[in-house]
């Protein structure tokens, strides 16, 4: 089965939060708050997307935490591989030198043209648009 990680759906759930209010500065306490997600997992996102260039944070009584460009610019994509990486549905579709039986494989090429086929459809859903419930279809 194909699955992304908890922690990339919770990275999710934290961008749809703060696009619904993009003028808004979160804590990670309200964040949390917000999601149900535990404080420590909240930061440890909120760590990473911001050095991953997604959000920006900022001190003081108007601070907190902030989408660093709008929400229709920040990919499915973008927010996947900041918290996960590279998004591969094999080892091999990542990289060379990573299975033993790469050589003799017949399919690699093939996961590695559905892996870029997945990829680039995440590309082209925006966080604007899973940010509330979809009506009807992408």
């Amino acid at each position: 089965m194909l699955r992304i990680s908890k922690l990339a759906d919770y990275g999710t759930v934290v961008m749809a939060v703060i696009a619904r209010e993009p003028t808004q500065g979160f804590s990670a306490k309200t964040i949390a708050n917000k999601t149900h997600v535990s404080l420590p997992t909240v930061s440890k996102l909120l760590k990473h997307l911001t050095h991953y260039g997604l959000l920006t944070s900022q001190r003081g009584t108007k601070g907190g935490y902030r989408l660093a460009k709008p929400a229709q610019t920040i990919s499915l994509t973008d927010i996947l591989t900041a918290i996960d990486g590279d998004l591969s549905l094999t080892e091999c579709s990542h990289g060379s030198g990573l299975c033993s039986v790469e050589e003799f494989c017949v399919i690699r090429h093939n996961w590695q043209v559905i892996s870029q086929t997945i990829k680039k459809s995440l590309s082209n859903i925006y966080l604007s648009q899973i940010a509330y419930p979809f009506k009807g279809t992408l």
